[in-house]
């Protein structure tokens, strides 16, 4: 026997079970829905990075966040889809012309304040304060993906930073999923980001949970503690960060 010696042994805790089962898939990404949570979720290692909705976000010198030719100004026939038309001569973008900001153009993002005028960069989703995802254009076709205003969570794989988010914006129609605000990115773990060059952003695999139509139930605008609270509620009624994880290796199945 041996004296003095005391043996413990950890309690066995069981690992929660994935709750989310084989939905679709898009462009070769699986997403899964939840059984009793209207939620879905979906991974991937793709990082793009929006500065649309930022009010410094591109100005007629190309000085701003992002390059001038990324919103197709002037030659692009889709430039007004990304900034918004001068209301006196719309062949031209408007600059905003008092503030901080005065001189750059004004950005838009798909999802917006209807109360401010469309000139009103306050109107638009603030890419450098809001934590949004981007929809590509085919995927937000999709039957039951949502709607503009959805909220979500994300949550890195790779350092274990997580954020809720917004649904803000609608890009082009087959892009990969996984384009993101400076703001979530950020949030994710991304340092000096550089949308011109996509430099900073988080690196790994991020896992997405979104609450799709939850838009109905918070309405945009949203201020950031009430996009966080919301989807923080929302988390705990689909399981809770554990059980969403516990889903990562269902996610992966198909990239074996």
């Amino acid at each position: 026997m041996l004296a003095g010696l005391v043996f413990t042994t950890a309690p066995v805790v069981a690992q929660p079970d994935c709750d989310f089962v084989p939905w679709t898939s898009y462009e070769g990404t699986r997403l899964l829905s939840g059984r009793i949570s209207p939620a879905y979720i979906f991974s991937s290692e793709h990082i793009a990075v929006d500065a649309d909705g930022a009010p410094n976000a591109y100005h007629p010198d190309d000085v701003g966040l992002d390059f001038l030719a990324n919103a197709g100004y002037p030659d692009s026939s889709w430039w007004q889809s990304v900034l918004v038309p001068d209301p006196e001569n719309p062949g031209r973008a408007y600059t905003q012309k008092s503030g901080e900001f005065s001189g750059y153009f004004v950005t838009r993002t798909s999802l917006e304040d209807k109360s401010r005028a469309a000139t009103d960069p306050g109107r638009y989703v603030d890419a450098r304060n809001v934590p949004y995802l981007v929809f590509p254009g085919a995927f937000y076709r999709m039957s039951g993906t949502g709607l503009l205003g959805d909220l979500g969570f994300a949550i890195s794989l790779a350092n274990g930073a997580r954020s809720p988010f917004v649904v803000a914006d609608i890009g082009p129609s087959r892009a990969q999923l996984g384009e993101m605000s400076i703001a979530l990115a950020e949030n994710l773990g991304g340092e000096n980001i550089n949308p011109r060059n996509g430099a900073g952003v988080p690196h790994g695999e991020i896992l997405y949970v979104v609450f799709p139509y939850s838009s109905r139930d918070h309405r945009w605008p949203l201020s950031i503690e009430e996009i966080e609270r919301h989807a923080t509620s929302l988390m705990r009624e689909a399981g809770g960060i554990e059980a969403i994880v516990a889903c990562v290796n269902a996610l992966r199945d198909d990239r074996r």
